[in-house]
Parts: C-alpha cells; structure tokens; sequence
C-alpha cells in the first residue's frame, strides 16, 4: 500500500493511501487527524475539516494544489510538509536550498559500483562518488579481513580484557573500565554526546563524500567494525540517505569527532537525515522510507565510526581536485590576456626554463607555447605587433610560468598527501588481527592533511593575485591601449570597471583565508589531547580561497575575451579562438552596461565544468606530441615534464 510521510509542526506522520486518486486535500485532513489524535489539547486544532493549510513537497519545497490527486504529484514514499495557516514554518524543518545539491528528487540511482578495498581509492574517484555517479561495494578481500578484526574483538569482550574504547571510557576517561552489560550503552552514549557541531549541514556531495571515506577507512579492516554495520553503512550511502552534519565543531585531532558523530547518529536512526525524496526530515523515518533500518553499535564500533581524519581528507579531496582544474585553466586564460595586451612570446622558451627545471615551471611555459603564436598556430594578433618597440612584458605576464608553475607543483604535493590520506587507517586503537592484539596510536592526528591544505590555499591564491592584476591591465587604457574598461561610451557606460574590484575584493579576502589554521593549537579534553591540527577550518577555507581563484579567473576570461572584441578583424591562434568561442557561447559580447553577475556565472560554470580545458588540450596534446627536441640535453629533475622546443621563427619585440 502507497505510504507517504508527512511534516506538521513538530512531528512527522506516516499517512497510508489505499486509494492514490484520492486528493491532495484527502491527504493533508488524513494527515491533520493523526496529528490532533495524539495531542491531548488536539494541537490548538477544533475542527480537521475547518483549518485551512498547504502542502508542500519537502525536496525542493513545490507547493501541492490542493485538488490534484496523489498519483499525479507524489510518488510511494514521498515526504511532505504540511503548513497551517497562522503557523510559521516548523523550526526544525531543513530547507533543501536551491542550487545547493545536484542530487535532487530527480536524481536517478547509478548502475556502476567502485568496488572499495581500503587501499586504492583516489580524490577523483571519491569526488565522482560525491556526485552521485557510482554505488559502493566492498571486495571478498575487504570483507575477509572485516570479518577477521572483528572477530578479535568479540573475543576480547568475551574474555573481559581492558582494552581502550572498547572496555574503558574515552580520553581522560580512559582508565574507567565499563561493565561488559553497558558496552553498547558506552557506544552510544560516544556518539550522542559527541554530536555537538554548530553551524550549516554539508551539501548531499560533501556528505556523500564524508560517508564514502569513512566506509573506504574502515574496509581496511583495522577498526573492529562488524560486517553487518558496514553494509549497513554503504546501503546508506547507495540510497543517499545522508546525515545532517554540521561543518564546524572539529578540531582535527582526535580526528574530526563531531562530524563523524553526525554521521554516525544519522545512520543510528536519530537527528536529521536528507535524501533525493524526502529533502531533510528526521533520520528514522529517512531510513524506513528507503527499506533500511538504523544501526545498532557492538563495542567499538561507535569509536570506530567517528575517530579519524576523514572530514578534512574529504573536503581536502574536493580542494584539490578543484585546485589543479582551475590551475592548468589559469594557462590558458592567461595565454589569452598575454595576446590580447600584444605580450611576447619570448619569456615562454624552452631553453629558459631548462635553466631553473622546476616541473611546474617547465609544464606551463610548455602550455604557453602550444597556445600561443607560432608556425604552428599562427597569430594574426601576434603579427600585428611584430615590430614594435616593447622590449619585454611586466611580470604578470613574463612571469606566470615561475608564479603558476610553484602552484602546479604545490598542488601535486597536496594530491599525494591526500591520496595516501585517503587509503588511511587513521582511528584508534587499531586492530591487528594477523597478531591478535589493539595498539593505541595517533593516526588519527590531523596535520598532514591540515599542513598540506594550508599550502594548497597559499599557492592557488596567486593564481587569482596574479589574475587581478592582468585584469587591470586590460581596463586600464594605459596600459592595453584599449577603451577604458573595455566599453564603448565610457562615462556614459562603465564596462568592467566594478567587475575589477570584485576581483580585488576577492584577493583581499583571500589574502586573510590564507593565513594558515594549522600554525594554531589549542588543548582540549582534559589536556589529554593537548595538540591538534585545526584542520577542518583549513579544508573549509581552502575550499573558499579556491572558489575566489575560479571567480576572479571567470572575471579575466570575461575581459580577455571583451579586450579581442576591440582587436577584430585580427584573430588570435586556433586554440585561444576556440576558447573564445566556447566564452561566446554563454556571453555575448559587452556592447554596453547590463547586469553583469550572470555573465560571471556562466563563466566560473565553464571553468568548474572544466570545459575550458577541455577546447584547448586536444591543440596542447598535438603541440607536444608534433614538437619534439632532436639533440637538447633534458635536466633529469625535468625529464617528464620537459616540453618539446617550439619553432623559434617568429621572435617579436626585439
């Protein structure tokens, strides 16, 4: 029989349909009469069928007429709340906020699976994972050796040995031993008292993400989870019934307590849960919506839930994955500004980079050189400027492979770091059951990942420092030799003039984001744990110094792409056509003022869509692949990063 959940007030009612033809307005008095029912004062309600309401989808929050019939708006399952008139919107019902989650009431379930070991999982596959394109399953192997942990500590409970967070409180409590009859109750009790974030839920990606590494952590087989939870645990995440939890609260080390706490109550059938259907409603009727049942905690296993440094890594994960796609776009966008200010190509040769062989260094001069004029894509642009008198260009542009390049490189380090991170047994104690013994260890110590982070915010930063002030360059008509603020009736129109200081906005806030968290520690639980990472604030401030870097690089590709407006007929080379092209096909032209915001929009969309890179690397593979040193000794530090010599032909202000 159809059975939908319904949202009133303070409770949730699940409402049986036998007749789905039945209305909305059925639905909703259905709904009213099982609220009244349990109310000894019937809620303030004296007649079901005088009080006046409205329904509303819970995802996405679409109002339901009240004359549709059930089978055509709501589907078996679905959740609703339910608003009477006068009330104001129950304070503990979660909007699904526009734009926050692509995992909406129309998200379809994925067929394919990553199969999860422990050991070979990557920030891109767990990103994917994130978005809702695969399911988890765990390998014979991984099962096998769950299966084995566990058992050693079944029988360290049988035998009543002392044993930290098994049979023993926790941190300062660690020396008192618990009764084998309150073994569970001390699980739980961990979890609940543990939940004590503050601050908004992470979006259903990050979420997925969370609970994604945390089942890859324990298929290691070294945390004493039983099978059964953590089947338990990837049927929750394949049906994307996904906790509330908060984003700050942790202070990496031991580990990120709160937010796995979070986690873990959702899967324990309390607090809030989310879902594609039913947006945010209370975790046990989340659960029951989708066939599952809450967890129930063994000994340990609510330790072993919520103790490592999977909320950092998992942030961390997205922060570089973001990272290194808006760094080797920042190439391109870069080449694009360089042509349209009459920049040389100079600065890019190869043998100036053999000289100081830093791979990052070397990789972008490369990308400057597949871009940029030369026989192989010539440049009307470049042509027009062959003789002139410039000698060399300012640094933003004579520069970017030293100031991109240490990026490139920082964000090479940071991926390794949070890879390894990532195929981490990183709880506590671990579980050797090849030697039948617990050892407590620190693990679960957050500062790889915090430190790592810390750099990647440093190092991108210049991206968008560097960006800034090549877009001052193309506004100020001293500089470019174009209208000022690239529009035509300046005075009457101002162009891109505002769009230049969001992006000096953007830096300046930067410039404080990148002070890093991880220098700071404060002692905590008694001074037992009495240093810690602070790496969940520098995996969240990462992440909110790189969306700066891919804003204020939209706002350069807006305006290198306005400065080629002012240069037609003259084309630039293939690949930076292409690029403009692709820019066009979301904004047009600025012929003059209107609302800007969008247009930034649509292009930082291009830029996370990674589609930028994606028109020009087909013309930087072939470049590379085309142009092939004969006889240059290659630095063995540079040897796989070292680009092929670009035809020297065409040489320009000299």
């Amino acid at each position: 029989m159809p059975r939908f959940t319904v949202h009133i007030r303070d409770e949730w009612l699940a409402v049986p349909c036998r007749d789905t033809s039945n209305t909305i307005q059925w639905l909703g008095q259905e709904a009213l009469k099982r609220y009244v029912k349990n109310k000894p004062d019937n809620g303030g309600i004296k007649a079901v069928k005088d009080t006046r309401f409205v329904v509303r989808r819970c995802q996405g929050l679409g109002l339901l007429d009240a004359d549709d019939t059930i089978e055509d708006v709501l589907e078996d399952n679905d959740f609703v709340e339910l608003a009477i008139e006068g009330d104001t919107m129950s304070p503990d019902f979660i909007p699904c906020e526009p734009g926050v989650s692509h995992l909406t009431a129309a998200f379809k379930e994925p067929r394919e699976f990553i199969s999860m070991d422990g050991n070979s999982l990557s920030s891109t596959d767990l990103v994917n994972l994130g978005r809702g394109l695969y399911k988890i399953k765990l390998t014979p192997e991984a099962e096998r050796k769950v299966v084995q942990s566990r058992e050693l500590l079944d029988t360290i409970v049988k035998e009543n040995k002392v044993v930290y967070g098994i049979t023993t409180g926790f941190g300062k409590f660690a020396r008192t031993v618990i009764p084998v009859s309150k073994l569970k109750e001390l699980q739980e009790n961990l979890v609940r008292s543990h939940s004590a974030g503050v601050g908004n839920p992470l979006s259903p990606e990050r979420t997925r993400m969370l609970l994604a590494l945390r089942i890859n952590v324990l298929a290691k087989g070294h945390s004493g989870i039983s099978l059964e939870t953590l089947h338990a645990m990837i049927q929750a995440f394949n049906a994307s019934c996904l906790s509330f939890v908060p984003e700050k609260g942790t202070v990496g080390a031991s580990g990120d307590l709160a937010p796995l706490s979070h986690l873990a109550l959702g899967l324990m059938g309390e607090g809030k849960m989310w879902s594609p259907k039913s947006g945010w409603a209370d975790a046990k009727y989340v659960l029951e919506a989708h066939g599952l049942k809450p967890i129930t905690l063994k000994p340990k296993e609510g330790l072993a839930l919520i103790n490592g440094t999977q909320m950092i890594t998992s942030l961390g994960a997205e922060a570089v994955e973001r990272a290194q796609a808006i760094a080797r776009q920042a190439d391109i966008i870069a080449a694009l500004t360089l042509e349209v200010l009459k920049g040389t190509t100079k600065a890019f040769d190869s043998d100036i980079h053999s000289l100081r062989p830093h791979p990052g260094q070397i990789e972008v001069a490369q990308r400057f050189r597949s871009l940029l004029d030369s026989d192989h894509h010539p440049s009307q642009i470049a042509e027009s400027h062959r003789f002139c008198d410039r000698v060399q260009d300012a640094y933003t542009m004579r520069c970017c492979p030293q100031v991109h390049g240490v990026a490139n490189d920082t964000i090479k380090f940071v991926l390794n770091i949070i890879n390894t991170e990532i195929n981490s047994a990183t709880d506590n104690p671990m579980v050797f059951a090849e030697r039948g013994e617990t050892i407590s260890g620190g693990n679960f110590h957050g500062e790889y990942p915090a430190k790592a982070l810390d750099f990647l915010a440093i190092a991108v930063h210049e991206l968008a420092s560097i960006s800034e002030r090549r877009i001052e360059r193309l506004c100020n008509p001293s500089l470019s030799e174009l209208p000022a603020f690239l529009v035509n009736e300046g005075g009457l129109n101002s162009g891109f003039m505002i769009a230049h200081c969001t992006a000096a906005s953007l830096v300046s806030e930067n410039k404080v984001l990148c002070h890093p968290s991880s220098v700071d520690s404060l002692s905590t639980s008694a001074a037992t744990e009495d240093h810690v990472s602070m790496g969940g604030w520098a995996a969240r401030k990462a992440l909110r110094v790189i969306e700066h870097v891919e804003q204020v690089l939209a706002i350069e590709l807006l305006t290198a792409c306005q400065g080629i407006e002012f240069l037609r007929p003259l084309r630039t080379t293939t690949p930076l056509e292409k690029v403009y092209e692709l820019v066009r096909s979301v904004v047009k032209p600025w012929f003059k003022d209107r609302f800007m915001s969008p247009d930034i929009e649509a292009v930082q969309r291009l830029l996370l869509d990674q589609k930028v890179w994606n028109v020009a690397k087909p013309y930087i593979d072939k470049y590379q692949t085309e142009y092939i040193p004969e006889s240059r000794p290659i630095s063995p530090t540079a040897f796989s990063l070292d680009p092929p010599a670009s035809p020297r032909k065409r040489v320009r202000h000299e």
